[in-house]
């Protein structure tokens, strides 16, 4: 039975790569690290790049104000200028003729914050104000080149800039992609989690049958490294593989019962993934994969909201056997149950919440009260039963 405690954790640790919202929004597997330096340019009322006028040792250490004199102006030409001597406060290391990134709000009285600059994180920046108005696609060109630059803020802010591009934006730069550097990548022990999700989400878009055994092993595999971002490896395969591939899913997480709730949560997420957006598997194969949680009843709530999404009315008396088999370790499955049943447009499910409310007349009413009647994802054809 899988504790409260695990589920909250698991969902935690794994929902972290949606948080941004809807599929549509964000890259499917990614969670950006922090605001991208285009995304904070935008919100700020000037930006300029500044060299100090003092060091250390001349600096007021107390305040950690230092003069500069701003060079270069990549935004708010209306409220300063080259040339300029501003103040800004920084409490690192001060060398005099050390360069800036300040960005600025409040013209009244401007607040600069700053972000020290080499020559070469000098030269992106430009390159990032110059592209800012460019179409999504090209911009995600110039940030891939950075995606694993020895520089560490270059590297962290083209993977957050990948991490908040649409899919359908991602999928422009196929032609860019460089299949056998991702697959390296993704080889790599040491890879982040966080970057092993986008490499293979990239891999999907580029690669082909030829890398489905490196794939297959990996899923099986029972070494952590191998199967670090599991949700975004099970999505990669699927994608090559299409729905001959579910099987193997199925086999491995889904219909097996000794497989860790992380794991399991991790396949619904990528079986979410392409029934929402990743247009290679069909609804009605992926509802059926889904169909194996329904005899894991203490995770049963995690797909019912996706039958209901994805109109698959076909488990109406599953489900509410589900909801009428329910003890105190599993009771939160009968509030998604009724919500099934509320949305299901059979005769047969409305008779089904009146004989479920006589057992559990609670559980009815929170569902009513708190949950308004699912809606079906806007692109959704019923499933056929």
């Amino acid at each position: 039975m899988v504790s409260l405690k695990t589920r909250v954790l698991v969902g935690l640790m794994l929902l972290g790569t949606f948080l941004s919202g809807a599929w549509a929004v964000a890259c499917p597997f990614c969670s950006a690290i922090s605001q991208t330096l285009r995304q904070e340019m935008e919100v700020m009322d000037a930006v300029v790049v500044a060299t100090a006028l003092q060091s250390d040792q001349t600096r007021n250490a107390d305040t950690g104000e230092i003069k500069m004199r701003i060079e270069t102006v990549l935004k708010g030409g209306e409220h300063v200028e080259a040339g300029q001597t501003v103040t800004a406060v920084y409490f690192g290391d001060v060398a005099k003729g050390r360069r800036f990134m300040l960005s600025g709000v409040d013209p009244r009285d401007m607040q600069w914050s700053c972000l020290p600059l080499t020559p070469r994180s000098e030269k992106y920046l430009e390159n990032v104000t110059r592209l800012a108005d460019e179409e999504p696609s090209k911009r995600l060109l110039f940030y891939y080149q950075y995606l694993q630059d020895e520089d560490s803020m270059l590297s962290r802010d083209a993977y957050d800039e990948f991490a908040v591009a649409p899919y359908d934006v991602v999928k422009k730069i196929e032609d860019a992609l460089e299949h056998d550097t991702l697959v390296s990548w993704i080889q790599d022990p040491e890879m982040s989690p966080d970057r092993k999700r986008l490499y293979l989400t990239l891999l999907g878009i580029c690669g082909g049958e030829d890398d489905l055994p490196m794939l297959e092993s990996k899923l099986r595999s029972t070494k952590k490294s191998d199967r670090s971002g599991l949700d975004a490896l099970i999505a990669c395969y699927l994608t090559l593989a299409g729905e001959e591939g579910l099987p193997l899913i199925d086999e491995l997480f889904l219909e097996n019962k000794q497989a860790s709730y992380a794991d399991t949560y991790a396949a619904i997420m990528a079986i979410r993934f392409h029934g929402s957006e990743g247009g290679v598997v069909a609804r009605s194969a992926l509802v059926q994969s889904l169909h194996h949680i329904l005899e894991r009843p203490d995770l049963a709530d995690l797909v019912i909201p996706d039958l209901a999404r994805w109109q698959d009315w076909s488990q109406v008396d599953r489900i509410k056997q589900l909801f009428l088999n329910a003890d105190a370790d599993n009771n939160w499955v009968r509030v998604p149950a009724v919500n099934y049943l509320r949305a299901c447009p059979k005769p047969e499910a409305e008779e089904a919440i009146k004989e479920l409310e006589k057992v559990d007349p609670d559980s009815v009413r929170r569902a009513n009260t708190f949950f308004a009647v699912p809606k079906p994802s806007v692109d959704v054809q019923p499933v056929k039963q």
